[in-house]
Order: C-alpha cells, then sequence, then structure tokens
C-alpha cells in the first residue's frame, strides 16, 4: 500500500513538470537533485598487509584490549556476539562482513574518540526500550559511520553523545510490521553532527534532538511515523532529501534557525499527516520544497514566536494536499512568498476561528486564481483571497468535519464565492498573485546562511 502510494506521489510530481526516475527510493530523484550515492556495503579488497580479525572471539579480544590494532578488517563472513570498542578503532570489512547480535542488547558499542565503521551488515539487537538496544551506538567524538546496513534492530543507530560525528552512505532497514519498533537514526547530544546519502526506511523515527547545527543532507525516509523530529536543535538543516509515505514528513519542536530547503516531501497521508510542521519555532527558512499529496502541506504552531524572529516560506510548491497551509492562528512575522499552491482541495485553514490577515502574502501562484493580467506584468491585476464558509461551519459544529472533500461542502464553497455576502470571514490577501507559465520559485534562489536570495 505504501509503496503504491509512493509511487503515486512520484506520478504527481511528474505531472507537476518534475523528473523523477522511478518509485523506488534510490530511484526516485527530483530533477536538478545531486544522485544519491550507493547506500550500504560496497565491492572491497582488503589490502595486502592488513590486520584481520578471522573469527568473532579474535574481534571481541582485539577490541576489548587498550593495545590492539588500530585498523582491523572483516571477511566476508558473520561475526556472531555483541562487540565493545572503548578505545579509537577502524573496523572496516569486504562486502558480505556482518556483525550478528545476541539478540540480549546493542551489537556494537563505539566508545573511542574519532572511532570508523565502514562498510559491514550490523544485524541482531535486543529487544529492550530501557536499554535501547540498538545495532550500532556511537558515544564519543568524531566518530565516522559509512557504508554500512543495518537491519533487524530496535534502534539502528544511535549516535549520542557524540559531537561531530558522521553517518554516510548507509541503509537502515526496521520492520514496518513491529509496533514497538525504535528510532532508525537517533542524535542526542550530537552537535555539528551529519547524515548524508542515506535510505531510512520501515522504522520509527529519525530524531535530532538537543543537537546543535545539524546537517542531513542528500537522505531518502519513508515509511516511518517521522520522517525527521527536531527537538531544541537549533542551526539544523534538512537539504536534497525525500521524505515520502511517513505520517510526517519533518516536524520542528522549540527550535530556532531551522532550514529546510529543496526536499520532497510526499505522501502524508491520514489524519495526523503533515509534509511539515512547527511549533514554537523562530528564523525558519522552507525553500525550494515540493509539498505533494499530503493531508497536510505545512503547519505552524505559534511560529515564528515573535516578528522579531521572523519564519519565511519561499519558492515551494505545494500541490495536491488536501489542506496546502495550516495555521494555529495569525502567525505575525510569516512570509508567504513567491510559491506555487497547485490542485490543493483547499489553499489555507486558520484553527480556532482566526484568520491569516497578519502573514505576509505576496508573489504566489494560486491555481484557482480567478483575477486577470491586463497589462501582461506577470502579476494579476486584483488580489487573490480566501473566503471560505465551509471553515466556519467546520468550526461551528465539528461533526460536519465528516464531509470535508465532498461535493456538498465544494458547492457551500461556490455559493459564498458566487455570492459574497454568504462569507462572513476573509482568510487570507495575497496582493501580488502571479500569473503566466512561469514556475513558481523559479529565480528564488536556495538558501544560505539562514536568508533567502531575492528576485
Amino acid at each position: 500500500m505504501q509503496s503504491a502510494f509512493a509511487g503515486l506521489c512520484f506520478a504527481s510530481l511528474a505531472a507537476l513538470g518534475f523528473s523523477c526516475g522511478g518509485t523506488r527510493a534510490t530511484d526516485a530523484r527530483v530533477a536538478g537533485a545531486a544522485p544519491m550515492a550507493k547506500v550500504g556495503p560496497v565491492e572491497r579488497a582488503i589490502p595486502a598487509g592488513a590486520t584481520v580479525a578471522e573469527d568473532a572471539d579474535t574481534l571481541a579480544s582485539w577490541l576489548r584490549d587498550p593495545e590492539g590494532p588500530a585498523e582491523i578488517w572483516l571477511r566476508a563472513r558473520a561475526y556472531a556476539g555483541d562487540f565493545v570498542a572503548k578505545r579509537p578503532v577502524k573496523l572496516r570489512g569486504q562486502r558480505g562482513a556482518e556483525l550478528v547480535g545476541t539478540g540480549a542488547g546493542t551489537v556494537l558499542t563505539l566508545e573511542g574518540q574519532a572511532s570508523e565503521i565502514d562498510n559491514l551488515i550490523v544485524r541482531g539487537s535486543g529487544r529492550r526500550h530501557t536499554h535501547e538496544d540498538a545495532a550500532i551506538k556511537a558515544g564519543a567524538e568524531d566518530i565516522v559511520i559509512r557504508h554500512v546496513e543495518v537491519r533487524d534492530s530496535l534502534f539502528g543507530v544511535v549516535l549520542g553523545p557524540c559531537p561531530r560525528c558522521r553517518l554516510e552512505n548507509s541503509q537502515v532497514t526496521g520492520n514496518k510490521e513491529d509496533a514497538l519498533q525504535g528510532d532508525g537514526v537517533k542524535l542526542w547530544e550530537a552537535p555539528r553532527s551529519a547524515v548524508r546519502g542515506c535510505l531510512i526506511q520501515d522504522t520509527r523515527d529519525l530524531v535530532v534532538w538537543y543537537s546543535r547545527g545539524v546537517e542531513l543532507d542528500q537522505n531518502v525516509v519513508r515509511n516511518g511515523r517521522y520522517g525527521t523530529h527536531f527537538m531544541y536543535s537549533h542551526d539544523s538543516t534538512v537539504r536534497n532529501s525525500e521524505l515520502v509515505s511517513n505520517v510526517v514528513g519533518v516536524f520542528v519542536m522549540y527550535s530556532s534557525g531551522i532550514t529546510l530547503d529543496s526536499n520532497v516531501l510526499a505522501g502524508a497521508r491520514g489524519a495526523a499527516g503533515l509534509g511539515v510542521g512547527f511549533k514554537e519555532s523562530d528564523s525558519a527558512v522552507v525553500v525550494g520544497n515540493q509539498l505533494v499529496a499530503n493531508t497536510t502541506g505545512a503547519y505552524l504552531d505559534r511560529t515564528p514566536r515573535s516578528s522579531a524572529t521572523p519564519v519565511t516560506i519561499r519558492g515551494n510548491r505545494f500541490a495536491l494536499n488536501e489542506t496546502a497551509l495550516r495555521l494555529h492562528s495569525s502567525e505575525r512575522g510569516l512570509a508567504v512568498i513567491d510559491n506555487g499552491f497547485m490542485s490543493n482541495a483547499e489553499a489555507l485553514a486558520v484553527e480556532g476561528g482566526g484568520d491569516a490577515l497578519a502573514v505576509e502574502f505576496g508573489h504566489n501562484r494560486w491555481s484557482d486564481y480567478r483575477g486577470y493580467d491586463l497589462d501582461g506584468d506577470g502579476t494579476g491585476d486584483i488580489p487573490y483571497q480566501v473566503e471560505v464558509l465551509s471553515n466556519e461551519l467546520k468550526e461551528d459544529v465539528p461533526a460536519l468535519r465528516l464531509f470535508e472533500g465532498t461535493a456538498a461542502f465544494a458547492l457551500i464553497d461556490a455559493i459564498a464565492h458566487a455570492s459574497p455576502v454568504f462569507s462572513s470571514r476573509l482568510l487570507l490577501i495575497d496582493p501580488s498573485p502571479r500569473v503566466g507559465t512561469a514556475r513558481p520559485g523559479a529565480n528564488s534562489g536556495r538558501a544560505q546562511d539562514g536568508e533567502v536570495a531575492h528576485d
């Protein structure tokens, strides 16, 4: 079901003018995005003269020994056990080298600064949530994990505390039938760390908590709960990534300076489905993203908290969402500029009986705009406005939400549009809507150091 919906999402992108190579996460890339590097182990020969652990007992002994080899190679075979390295070590493998846990704890624990794990399969952790049993736990500075495949584990890769750590070109696969599945990747007190070029699927969340300056780049996260969940993780970035068929694409809580740049956020369905959500966060930049086929494209709750810490939503495409933009209240300090709102069931919803008149809307393209451009300057001669009677009915009588999206509600809004006397509340005004065929956001630029380049 999820795979079929992912295919529909990418078909929707293609219909809107974006080129995708397929429905597999490693194939489907937005036109213009950098190609995804190979994830998981690759072909690699053991160099001449390398120190090779021939069996699990030797490996465990060397890892325990403070004077053990600085670099250890593994052959293409299974090494059974739960392994702990309290010292710096570089652990590398031929393709097919596996660490297979006992099922009673964490498979590989790293506590040595600047350790490296490269080209391994790691599987078979315990099932204790109280201990967060994982395939790999890294708890020191500057640890690098690359070309690793993780499966059959409660938690995938846990980085924390782990300043300046990196997870690269790796694959984490969970069990989507397991209701108690843990996080695929967890960063906890891991400032200035990075996750790049990874495929994370069928796990619970990718979480970034209490970690400033984290970079998430060119990842694919699918079939989970939170594609990415930030909390108290300021000045962090999600860029060039695809977060598809998750309950929520990206959710940001209590964090400032978050940048979402050139991502696909698609297929977040169900009552809680969000492409991107913000709660009590400031100074965010959302630029150049494709928010497609979600229940809600973007949701903001007290974001920003002050007009002195503005939030910018610029150069994005909202398409085929049930609601493109949902606000908890009228968010002062929010600018929604040069976006495309295409074929959404509802452009805007504001909770609590409010409106979006304090939000700065400008130069957006609205597929339901019925104005004109007599002087041919690419800007509509009359403002775009949203006056929706059905929203008021749903707020007054919540049981009527059962009929949301039906022909009956569409008729109510059509009558209100034709006869403004029935529309008692104005929700938004875009005084300068774009018209014509130019793609929204084409010249808006990418985010640089928390700012957005203007036309």
